[in-house]
């Protein structure tokens, strides 16, 4: 099933070979990859490491329940007061927001609708694409992996979406931080023991693509805060003052809540 956020063309036209169909753990890039590597997928994983995923691990781990949202949705106050919840807004404007600091900041955190460009959107999405969607980030990835392990089927085919951010025009810009959260995902998995990892008929297996994603986060891993500060994106918040935003994202492995999308809703679990 491809994801509604995707474009249709793409994914029509998508061939077996790049669906990633022989591999239970799969790796793409937004939504046309969302759309293209879920079809028949049990579990999709969104990875948006600044600063989508890192704001749902922090309002999680404060106990909080979050809504994501399309983003510049004309409705999104609407929907709000309807669950009666706090409307997240830009950066600049006070308050809460899409940074993780603001969240950890707040006097109170109960429940908040978190609107986003990448993130928020795919899991949005992909809510009506794929039985189960997660959203992950450095923070959380080990967590979530014990979680799937513990949790799903032996054999339970993983979509994970590195959602990237968009250059000026609205095409993908493939972000490093999303694929160095994914592959820390993706070790977390083969720690936790999820299976065929080197299985040599490549049906229980991890894709290349996974593979590869999974070198880049070990690569990083040494020298994480650095990178992640060092990166476009992460060069991008601390120009903009933001620079707290990216160390919560580095903080690897700090968080338990695992963030799974239940009823429209992350909620602590």
């Amino acid at each position: 099933m491809n994801a509604p956020t995707s474009n249709p063309r793409h994914t029509f036209t998508a061939s077996a070979a790049h669906r990633q169909l022989p591999y239970e753990v799969r790796v793409e890039w937004g939504p046309d990859g969302a759309g293209t590597v879920t079809s028949g997928a049990d579990l999709a994983v969104v990875v948006d490491v600044l600063s989508f995923s890192t704001c749902v691990s922090v309002a999680l781990d404060r106990g909080a329940t979050v809504f994501p949202f399309p983003w510049k949705d004309t409705g999104a106050e609407d929907f709000a007061a309807r669950h009666r919840a706090v409307l997240a807004g830009p950066r600049d404007g006070g308050g809460l927001s899409l940074s993780p600091a603001s969240l950890r900041a707040a006097d109170a955190l109960d429940r908040v609708v978190l609107p986003s460009p990448n993130g928020s959107a795919l899991c949005h999405g992909l809510a009506r694409a794929v039985p189960l969607v997660a959203t992950v980030c450095l923070r959380n990835a080990a967590a979530t992996a014990d979680w799937v392990t513990a949790n799903m089927p032996e054999d339970s085919v993983i979509a994970v979406v590195a959602a990237g951010e968009r250059w000026p025009d609205g095409t993908l810009r493939p972000a490093v931080e999303d694929q160095i959260g994914a592959g820390a995902f993706i070790a977390g998995l083969v720690a936790a023991g999820k299976g065929g990892y080197e299985a040599e008929d490549g049906r229980h297996g991890y894709s290349p693509e996974a593979v590869a994603a999974m070198a880049v986060f070990e690569a990083a891993e040494p020298r994480l805060r650095e990178i992640l500060h060092g990166c476009s994106s992460g060069r991008e918040l601390t120009g903009g003052g933001y620079a707290a935003d990216v160390d919560i994202a580095a903080e690897l492995d700090d968080s338990d809540a695992v963030a799974i999308l239940v009823d429209g809703t992350f909620s602590p679990r």
